[in-house]
């Protein structure tokens, strides 16, 4: 990413704001409590406070008995949720918000992540055309390729109240066959920025880190290279042809 890009989505944002490895500590052992479930869901999806010694924050739960079976995805879609936390930590884009697994929590083993304090009212088709947020939503156009998402909503794009763009609902993603589904196609046939390019070629060369490679089986870990490189060959943003690849509903 540019050298002039934001910061992390979970870095402090005032004197005294929990770091980074103080909020995943939270996430990661703080007691949880639900309250209530979050609206328009198709899986249980709760929001919850989570207090850890002196320390609280809010997160969404995604508990895996909360998810309802797909013919097309393995159930444990709350993995996927934290399995894109960590491949945009390991590109360094820091697009998905704090996400981590529990095992124990209210209603069992999911997907923690940290709440986002944004303006519900702002989604993708509200922001495309401000150049502000052009790299940002580059990047997670990127990001969407990469992971294979095939969900990516408008309302899955979330202004934050630290002018940060950030990529919510990632559970279906992944998949090792190519099922690409998102509103994003605004930059189609353009060159995707060499800075971006030079991220997805470091990760080519890596390898997926270890934390990102327990949550995925051998054929998705195997795709997710092969659609990285695809990426560095290419270099060009992608465009829909059939115009079938969009989620519904869009928002």
């Amino acid at each position: 990413m540019p050298d002039d890009a934001p910061g992390p989505p979970d870095s402090p944002s005032s004197p005294g704001s929990p770091s980074s490895a103080e909020r995943r500590d939270v996430l990661e052992h703080g007691e949880v409590a639900i309250l209530g479930r979050m609206p328009w869901s198709s899986n249980g999806t709760f929001l919850t406070d989570v207090c850890h010694a002196d320390e609280k924050t809010q997160a969404v739960y995604k508990p895996y008995r909360g998810e309802r079976p797909l013919w097309d995805f393995p159930d444990g879609l709350y993995k996927r949720e934290v399995a894109a936390y960590e491949l945009s930590e390991a590109l360094g884009w820091h697009l998905v918000p704090l996400t981590v697994l529990r095992i124990e929590a209210p209603l069992g083993e999911g997907s923690l992540q940290q709440f986002v304090e944004t303006d519900f009212e702002q989604h993708y088709f509200t922001l495309y055309e401000a150049d502000e947020h052009r790299d940002q939503l580059q990047a997670l156009c990127v990001f969407d390729l990469l992971a294979n998402s095939t969900d990516r909503k408008s309302g899955h794009c979330l202004l934050g109240s630290d002018d940060r763009i950030y990529a919510i609902d990632n559970g279906l993603s992944f998949h090792q066959e190519f099922k690409l589904r998102t509103v994003i196609w605004e930059f189609g046939g353009e060159p995707i920025p060499a800075a971006l390019l030079d991220d997805v070629r470091r990760f080519v060369d890596e390898g997926v880190p270890a934390p990102l490679a327990a949550l995925l089986d051998p054929f998705e870990r195997d795709a997710l290279l092969t659609r990285a490189r695809a990426v560095v060959t290419d270099a060009t943003f992608p465009t829909d042809h059939t115009g079938r690849r969009y989620p519904w509903p869009l928002v």
